[in-house]
């Protein structure tokens, strides 16, 4: 079978232009991922009993969009082991907030978080205790 040039060269172009738009620049953290997979690679350190705490906490309420240790869920939600979440840029009280009345989505494009029922402000803060360690190890302070 014979390519016709014409025809096929446009074709091919306007599917990967397609592609690009669709799923984004790669190195864009606020591109749209493909369902299922971890956005980021995880180092997990030994936790804090806190932190135990957190990890049980944000495995029956988060993980489900932010991914087995915080590691983000493509297609589902973003990486909270990530620069964005340092910090100096996303302190506590955001990670406290962020629960209690959602998010609008503004560094990702998973669209918005609605607000999590179910957690008391001592679930949160176990929850950013567990976080803080994860981002700790993988170097995010």
């Amino acid at each position: 079978m014979q390519l016709n040039l014409k025809i096929g060269l446009p074709v091919v172009v306007a599917i990967a232009a397609g592609a690009y738009f669709i799923l984004g620049n790669p190195q864009d953290p606020a591109r749209v991922e493909v369902a299922g997979t971890n956005i980021v690679d995880v180092i997990v350190p030994d936790l804090s009993a806190g932190a135990k705490m957190g990890e049980t906490i944000f495995n029956a309420k988060c993980a489900v969009c932010h991914g087995d240790n915080a590691a983000g869920v493509d297609g589902a939600g973003p990486p909270l082991v990530h620069k964005i979440y340092e910090p100096s840029h996303h302190g506590d009280m955001a990670f406290m907030l962020a629960p209690r009345r959602g998010v609008q989505a503004h560094h990702w494009r998973f669209g918005n978080m609605a607000p999590i029922e179910g957690l008391t402000d001592a679930d949160i803060k176990q929850i950013i205790l567990y976080v803080r360690e994860l981002q700790r190890a993988n170097g995010i302070t």
